[in-house]
């Protein structure tokens, strides 16, 4: 069974900047898409960022030019780059995999979940 580690969670200050990874914890057929999660109590989990297999990035409009996610293959990793951070940012944040198997048969990971706090 995969299972995707998270690491790089934090305090921020606002205006800070914290760098989020995922690794899985072996390699898998294909990657589809790399995303990254959010939840903060109270509120349901929404997509941050998601990078595809051809390296085609999509963003909330919330992080949009402040976060970055980036993708290694060969390692089977992503990371999140957060700068400006916002106490509005502030949540458990979670990486999930769309892969496939070599039978074809799509499966989602998803990490344990990492807490970023941003506050003075």
């Amino acid at each position: 069974q995969v299972h995707l580690v998270e690491s790089g969670g934090g305090l921020a200050q606002p205006g800070g900047s914290l760098t989020l990874s995922c690794a899985a914890s072996e390699s898998i057929f294909r990657i589809f898409i790399m995303a990254w999660y959010r939840q903060a109590p109270g509120q349901q989990r929404e997509m941050v960022a998601m990078i595809s297999d051809s390296g085609r990035t999509t963003y909330a409009e919330a992080v949009k030019g402040r976060f970055s996610v980036s993708r290694d293959n060969a390692r089977d990793t992503s990371s999140l780059q957060m700068n400006n951070l916002k106490p509005e940012d502030t949540a458990v944040y979670y990486c999930k995999f769309k892969t496939t198997t070599q039978e074809n048969e799509i499966r989602d990971y998803w990490g344990q979940g990492t807490q970023v706090t941003v506050s003075s």
